[in-house]
């Protein structure tokens, strides 16, 4: 599984309709796990972002699948950034040669 970290703004729409974000957050979750992922982790921020969200999803075009749903229904701006373990960063750093 490929692990993404979703950092998302609340558009007008989502702020209008702030009461019903936690239903809204259950149907996204519902999603994910129809694409073969799942929800890892889930938090409300200050500042820039309003929202993070941890995901692991099958592949990229599973990812894209659920981004391109989510920004349909309008509550809210995501931006995706794949994300790599240590161990999977460890191997790309090994395999990355010396400078010379």
């Amino acid at each position: 599984m490929q692990r993404y970290i979703s950092l998302m703004r609340l558009t007008s729409k989502g702020l209008a309709e702030l009461a019903d974000s936690g239903s809204r957050r259950k149907v996204s979750e519902d999603r994910v796990a129809a694409l073969g992922g799942r929800s890892v982790a889930f938090y409300a921020t200050l500042g820039t972002y309003d929202f993070v969200q941890v995901f692991e999803m099958p592949d990229n075009a599973s990812m894209m699948q659920y981004v391109l749903t989510a920004r349909r229904d309008g509550f809210v701006d995501p931006l995706i950034l794949p994300a790599f373990d240590s161990q999977t960063y460890g191997d790309i750093v090994g395999r990355v040669s010396p400078a010379q």
